[in-house]
């Protein structure tokens, strides 16, 4: 991965917890790092295969004087993820804001945070198997494709599949899809749940009845395990209603555990 370098963009703004700061303002010193891939831009000296760092530093600038936060920390992290989102050869990138005149009653250089924001790989089951179905699968695809911190890279076909666990019920429709997400692994899982939700999921029994079910199955190459999420799927690799579907869209994509691919499993 290749590396764009901005240091000590000079910047008045107001920002800051005292009143004072918001109204008299003062100068920030921003630096961004940006990871991306400038190979095509190099071999063909050609600036729009590449992210124009003056644009960046267009937006930095509007960023950072249209906004007024308390917190500098606040101020890098929305940075951060705007930058991603607006420019689309951005893989990676990293702020560090400095604020020399910090309200600090001692002799030091300046203040400073740092962030770093990415994007990540992501693999989703969905099911369903009440109502119209593929009518709830589609309804959960679009809230996806309208989150900012999301894209939808792609979508496999749908299969109809036995329901498994507890057989009394019908069958399901069963898909995966991949996404590109800024969202932490908790954070994801929450507006997943808000999609299920929202299409009128309720909770019953384990394995019973769903009008929406979105699970992550793989994010980057993590393995993680608590109360509240489990990354990766302890029994996936056993599951046909989520092979199909990934082996489709992501066919040599190994298992972080079992490094196989998905179409050898």
């Amino acid at each position: 991965m290749d590396l764009i370098k901005i240091d000590d963009l000079e910047i008045f703004a107001n920002h800051g917890v005292y009143p004072e700061e918001n109204e008299k303002g003062q100068y920030f010193y921003v630096s961004i790092g940006i990871f991306t891939d400038f190979k095509a831009a190099a071999e063909r000296d050609d600036l729009t295969k590449t992210v124009n760092y003056g644009e960046v530093c267009d937006f930095v600038c509007d960023f950072m004087t249209e906004n007024t936060f308390k917190l500098i920390e606040t101020a890098a992290d929305g940075l951060a993820e705007e930058i991603l989102f607006r420019f689309p050869g951005a893989r990676e990138v990293y702020v560090e804001i400095k604020k020399p005149q910090a309200p600090v009653n001692h002799k030091f250089g300046c203040v400073s945070v740092c962030t770093n924001r990415k994007w990540h790989r992501v693999f989703i089951a969905m099911g369903s198997n009440m109502g119209d179905k593929q009518e709830y699968i589609a309804y959960g695809l679009k809230l996806l494709k309208n989150e900012n911190a999301v894209r939808l890279l792609k979508v496999s076909d749908l299969i109809e599949t036995e329901p498994y666990g507890y057989t009394e019920q019908d069958t399901f429709l069963n898909g995966a899809a991949e996404i590109e997400t800024t969202l932490e692994p908790k954070e994801l899982l929450r507006l997943l749940k808000e999609i299920e939700e929202s299409s009128g999921r309720e909770k019953t029994f384990r394995w019973g009845p769903r009008t929406l079910d979105l699970d992550i199955i793989f994010y980057d190459d993590i393995i993680t395990d608590s109360p509240e999420l489990t990354i990766l799927h302890r029994e996936m690799h056993l599951r046909d209603f989520v092979k199909i579907p990934l082996c489709q869209i992501a066919p040599d994509f190994v298992h972080p555990v079992l490094r196989k691919r998905i179409c050898d499993l």
